[in-house]
């Protein structure tokens, strides 16, 4: 598979050459080589874990041959593929809004804001990657972008999944101009978080990676490295998150100084989330926040925020149902969120948090 994986890139990248020249003849004849070359890897690999990411890579090729055939308008060749692959924006959100978490918060603080605010105070240098790890949907994305607020900074996120699904061969570079962008931005002073989602879609390891998949994780190695170049004062800083830790590269890990378990909440964190959430709304006086906390252990942050609103909409139908959508609905109550809860299950196994305690205990590092 690694042979032909290679074969196809190698098409690609003639492709994009001759089409740069004008030569759309020579150029689509090498496109539909890597097409029928994909094509195969598909067949012979049926279960490959990156099957997603070949599909995607040969629906972008096919694409690109229609462009070239007149049958849709054409886009220039050579744009810089970071832009399809990465999204910045600016956060909205700080820690005052992250329910719990105090000590995740804290050891980002350390890590980042306090250098950042008095890099005078840390002679021996910081740590530049943080590992967010814990199941889905218990505050990792919120951390990183509340981070970057924190310290004023520009927030890449970086979906690790869209890098790799991208030209067939091209992760790598995107690696690297999303770190060359980094850099750049960082050059005007202001310092420059970038967030990397699914991180084990880019470098986890696996038994039947092939050639992209270890470019890629080299790559990133690389990067990481060069951040803390000595020579340099890059305000780069790299957040990873994962619901799969176990399936890192131990070369990335040991690059990772901070290793911080995000769990679900504890009781007393549902019941801030839950005052959070529901003080966006109107609610009544049966509503008992005490009570919900307690029948929501095992559910995660997203759970909980998902229950709240499942319990508004159905008061937002009953307007519609009864009303016809005239006025206002009626204050969310004990019995929608009761409703809400019994249809919702919480999406956190017990034993899928057995995993997480058990890498903490041998990886984690605050």
């Amino acid at each position: 598979m690694g042979k032909l994986e290679q074969l196809a890139q190698l098409h690609i990248q003639r492709a994009i050459e001759l089409e740069k020249q004008g030569k759309k003849d020579e150029a689509l004849k090498n496109y539909k080589t890597a097409v029928s070359m994909i094509e195969k890897i598909l067949e012979l690999y049926p279960d490959h874990m990156m099957r997603k990411a070949y599909i995607e890579s040969l629906a972008s090729i096919k694409m690109r041959i229609k462009m070239l055939e007149g049958e849709m308008m054409a886009e220039p060749v050579g744009t810089d593929t970071v832009e399809e692959v990465e999204i910045r924006q600016r956060p909205k959100v700080s820690f005052s809004d992250i329910a719990g978490l105090e000590e995740a918060k804290r050891a980002i603080e350390e890590a980042i804001v306090y250098p950042m605010k008095r890099p005078d105070l840390f002679p021996l240098g910081w740590p530049r990657g943080i590992l967010l790890f814990g199941p889905p949907g218990c505050g990792k994305t919120m951390l990183a972008a509340a981070v970057a607020s924190e310290i004023d900074g520009e927030f890449m996120y970086v979906d690790a999944a869209s890098i790799m699904s991208k030209w067939l061969g091209e992760a790598e570079r995107n690696v690297a101009k999303i770190f060359q962008k980094a850099r750049e931005l960082s050059m005007d002073g202001k310092p420059v978080i970038i967030f990397i989602d699914e991180v084990d879609s880019l470098l986890g390891t696996y038994s039947n990676e092939v050639g992209g998949e270890i470019r890629a994780r080299n790559q990133f190695l690389k990067e990481m490295d060069g951040l803390q170049d000595k020579g340099e004062n890059y305000k780069v800083y790299v957040i990873a998150a994962t619901n799969k830790p176990w399936k890192l590269d131990e070369g990335f890990i040991r690059r990772f100084d901070k290793r911080i378990y995000i769990p679900p909440p504890d009781e007393e964190v549902r019941k801030e989330l839950l005052r959070k959430t529901l003080e966006k709304l109107k609610y009544d006086e049966t509503v008992d926040i005490e009570k919900l906390a307690k029948l929501t252990a095992g559910y995660s942050a997203a759970d909980i925020v998902a229950i709240v609103r499942d319990a508004h909409m159905r008061t937002v139908r009953e307007l519609f149902e009864k009303y016809g959508g005239s006025g206002d609905p009626r204050p969310v109550s004990m019995d929608d969120l009761l409703w809400a809860i019994k249809r919702r299950k919480p999406s956190i196994r017990p034993e899928m948090l057995k995993l997480y305690e058990q890498w903490a205990e041998k990886h984690g590092a605050l």
